[in-house]
């Protein structure tokens, strides 16, 4: 392996950032901030200002069946708090990365793949919303058992589907050529013996200057994705640690870890906030945990909570990509094109080099680049 050289007086370290990466973080830093905020104090005025029983006043009368005025009460809250963060979304999704020069979109663009999230959320989200309910209505207090159960299946059912029915949606997919990118990735997925569908190329640069990779479904929907940007910038030995990287995550079972991880998260943040749902909801004069006017309750209870384990469930996500970093230096044995390939993933993504260690802690799901380099610099 390759020793970096040692920096001299006035020379520029690979994780030295860019005036633009500074600053392009900070923003979204600040918007993440900001929107955690305004969600909490949006969800909080909902939930406790009485506004909702005024909604299902005007909703009851028009159907007797309860779940078309669940559906109906989800979606005038949902239309509204999509009206209100808009916005903030459209800044931070499409004028912040225009700014930057990282998007490729026109408007209509990014208008036209905001309708399609939309709409898979929809699909997605109305069955979800509907069994939720039902599991209020018919389980009592063990509701959040059922519905911990259904969302565990519905996670693995989508993992399964992703790729083959959800991602294609959104970009188009190709078998990757034959040439030296490939004949690396075949060969590294021969040596650990790891049975792969195919290898994919997706084209990220319609949208984006971004580059990324990764593996993705379970099951015989089990792929390799590489962003054609970064097929494009990077060199087949970049690419090849990249790949080894994601590859560490399959070794190291890290899919699988995180679906238990989430549903042991999911089954004691729905019975811990369920317990706090019912005791408010009573306290506050709902007679029933199913009255749909006092659900926003536990949606206050389940964003605090989720801010709560936000830090957790980010310590352990870069405990996992230091793992896979691990891997990927040990199988490729190629410790500068690791340092090469992280100092290209951060200034086409813009990535701050070397966060605040608060802001790390809180909201980075990977180490900064500087410790990914620095622990490849002294890896063994």
């Amino acid at each position: 392996m390759t020793e970096t050289n040692i920096k001299t007086a006035g020379e520029i370290s690979p994780g030295d950032p860019e005036p633009d990466q500074k600053e392009y973080n900070r923003i979204k830093i600040r918007l993440s901030i900001v929107g955690i905020i305004l969600d909490i104090a949006l969800i909080s005025l909902i939930a406790f200002s009485g506004i909702t029983g005024w909604l299902m006043s005007l909703i009851s009368p028009l159907t007797k069946n309860l779940y078309l005025q669940f559906l109906a009460f989800s979606a005038v809250l949902g239309m509204a708090l999509s009206a209100l963060g808009f916005p903030m979304e459209f800044y931070g999704g499409y004028l912040l990365e225009h700014r930057f020069k990282l998007s490729n979109q026109s408007i209509p663009r990014w208008l036209l793949e905001k309708g399609k999230s939309t709409a898979v959320s929809l699909a997605i989200g109305i069955p979800v919303a509907l069994a939720f309910y039902f599991f209020l209505k018919s389980a009592g207090e063990l509701w959040w058992l059922y519905f911990s159960l259904f969302i565990f299946f519905i996670s693995v059912f989508l993992a399964r589907v992703a790729p083959v029915i959800i991602l294609p949606l959104f970009y188009k997919f190709r078998e990757l050529e034959n040439g030296e990118v490939k004949d690396r990735i075949t060969a590294l997925l021969s040596a650990y013996n790891i049975p792969i569908k195919g290898i994919y190329s997706f084209n990220m640069s319609r949208d984006t200057k971004k580059a990324n990779a990764g593996f993705t479904g379970i099951g015989k929907s089990r792929r390799i994705i590489l962003s054609d940007t970064l097929i494009k910038d990077f060199t087949p030995d970049e690419i090849a640690v990249v790949f080894a990287h994601e590859m560490g995550h399959y070794k190291r079972r890290h899919i699988a870890k995180n679906i238990l991880q989430s549903t042991i998260i999911i089954f004691t943040s729905l019975y811990l906030c369920g317990l706090a749902y019912s005791r408010t909801a009573l306290n506050l004069g709902y007679g029933r945990i199913d009255d749909i006017a006092a659900i926003p309750i536990l949606l206050f209870y389940l964003t605090l909570a989720g801010l709560v384990m936000m830090p957790l469930t980010n310590f352990i996500s870069r405990r996992y990509e230091v793992q896979a970093d691990s891997f990927a230096l040990d199988a490729t044995g190629d410790r500068q094109a690791f340092i090469s390939s992280m100092e290209k993933l951060a200034k086409m993504n813009l990535a701050d080099p070397d966060p605040h260690k608060a802001v790390e802690f809180f909201l980075y799901s990977h180490p900064s680049i500087k410790k990914r380099i620095a622990f490849a610099t002294s890896y063994i």
